[in-house]
């Protein structure tokens, strides 16, 4: 099953719309999608500071800013 994890930090309005593309993504996949703000843990906020959202696909970076829609869909076999 794969796991599907938002960068995030309190107040980013692009944040908050990422987060309602992933719930909608993740419903069609079957997933729960994971926020994580930045804010709570200094490496991730080291590593990604201001360059969030990030969506992580496994631990790994998909798109940054905005929901790369049609690429994670593929990615996700939908």
């Amino acid at each position: 099953m794969p796991r599907l994890q938002l960068l995030t930090r309190a107040g980013c309005h692009l944040c908050e719309v990422a987060a309602e593309t992933l719930a909608r993504i993740g419903d069609e996949a079957g997933l729960a999608p994971e926020a994580v703000d930045v804010d709570d843990d200094p490496e991730l906020q080291a590593e990604y500071g201001d360059r969030v959202p990030v969506v992580l696909l496994d631990g790994r970076e998909h798109s940054y800013f905005t929901v790369d829609v049609d690429r994670l869909r593929r990615d996700l076999g939908l």
